[in-house]
């Protein structure tokens, strides 16, 4: 039986959102950000030749139609980005009204949001008094430092050293439906920041906030790091995803990286989890060779959007992707007759655009394994009906298939 491969890049977006208007960053418009456009012009200028030079070097994903649909998607240039698509090829619209995590995998899983997420104002405070009651509750103290919009490498550094003397957690969020929560993983305890997340979760998520993060930290002021160990606590799928077709059919599903937490590790059969993209990228290429008969491979790659995207580093973002696409074309030249592979994104995250959050644009959609040739403009939810479609198993969501 063949077997599919769905990889999510994420934010790295492709422009071209006909609702981009209706969302900002940093106060403005999201109209005209476009992630890969963007990063690849700065590279042609010269102007992202940190630990790299010269124009963007994609030959693996701009092979499969990278360059294509981004002009497609937008109609924006892309320097570098010329080729010849040897693969099928599109662009993607969401319809979920949020430009977050969640709302683009559970749409390209076939499922978009049906409600408006929830979210907390850039006010000092920014929770309401009974989410920081029951947060003092199940953590057992007299109070929560934070109780802001922060980055969440900033604020460790500015209240780490009262958390380590009052024991309060670092509560913060950002323009995303989600509260987090930074804890020493030594002093606070890494097993007691997973609880209270994870206890914290059911009244957040019935007010419609997407995520509550354990967002463990360690070392000492002056040298506080983020560690491996973050565990997300989603609100569940509103219906049945393509994990859930795949798995019903009988069939294994594998989850590489934040995609577990990102369904609430509904329909997975088997976890895959790593320090970064690159122990992720292992996994990637082992189970290129190991997957079962009529498996999907469902791989989250995260770096792009939270080292680079968010910290606006176009020299890091491009960095990231070309050693991406280096390591693209190892994995495809391991998979069998009968595979195949979608590489894809969830929004973008332009970093040379305003502010520090996600902006909302189209996400490619490139396919090996199934002949090549245009898709067109499709929805994110055709994703997951054209991976049914492959696998030979029904859908269950609104989706087409474009195979």
């Amino acid at each position: 039986m063949s077997r599919a491969f769905l990889i999510v890049l994420d934010s790295v977006g492709i422009g071209g959102a006909p609702d981009a208007g209706d969302f900002q960053s940093g106060g403005v418009p999201d109209t005209g950000a476009n992630t890969v456009a963007h990063i690849a012009r700065d590279c042609a200028a010269g102007l992202a030749g940190q630990g790299r030079s010269g124009p963007l070097h994609l030959p693996v994903l701009d092979g499969l139609g990278l360059g294509a649909a981004l002009r497609l998607a937008s109609g924006d240039a892309a320097p570098g980005l010329a080729a010849t698509p040897q693969g099928l090829w599109g662009a993607a619209t969401e319809v979920s009204r949020g430009k977050d995590t969640p709302s683009g995998h559970w749409e390209l899983a076939g499922v978009p949001v049906p409600w408006d997420w929830a979210y907390f104002p850039d006010t000092v405070p920014a929770f309401p008094a009974d989410v920081v009651a029951e947060v003092c509750r199940l953590a057992g103290t007299a109070g929560i430092l934070g109780n802001c919009h922060d980055s969440g490498t900033a604020i460790i550094d500015r209240l780490g050293a009262e958390h380590l003397t009052t024991g309060w957690p670092i509560c913060y969020t950002s323009a995303d439906s989600v509260f987090q929560i930074a804890a020493h993983e030594e002093s606070f305890g890494l097993d007691r920041l997973v609880a209270l997340c994870r206890d914290l979760a059911p009244m957040l998520h019935a007010m419609k906030i997407g995520r509550v993060i354990a967002r463990p930290f360690t070392g000492a002021p002056g040298a506080f790091a983020r560690t491996a160990n973050r565990r997300d606590f989603a609100i569940a799928p509103p219906a049945p995803t393509l994990l859930d077709w795949v798995q019903g059919a009988g069939r294994v599903t594998h989850a590489i990286g934040k995609i577990g937490d990102i369904f609430s590790h509904r329909g997975i059969s088997k976890l895959h989890k790593g320090k970064d993209d690159a122990a992720l990228f292992e996994h990637l290429d082992r189970l290129a060779v190991e997957a079962e008969p009529g498996s999907l491979t469902f791989a989250n790659f995260v770096e792009f959007d939270s080292l680079y995207g968010h910290r606006r580093d176009v020299s890091g973002y491009a960095r990231a992707l070309e050693w991406f696409d280096a390591r693209a074309g190892g994995f495809l030249a391991r998979l069998g007759p009968g595979d195949m592979a979608i590489f894809t994104a969830d929004h973008g995250n332009d970093p040379t655009w305003f502010g520090t959050e996600h902006t909302r644009e189209r996400v490619p959609v490139l396919v090996a394994g199934r002949g090549k040739g245009p898709i067109g403009l499709c929805a994110f939810a055709d994703v997951a009906a054209s991976v049914a479609d492959h696998l030979d198993i029904p859908a269950q969501g609104p989706g087409r298939s474009f195979l």
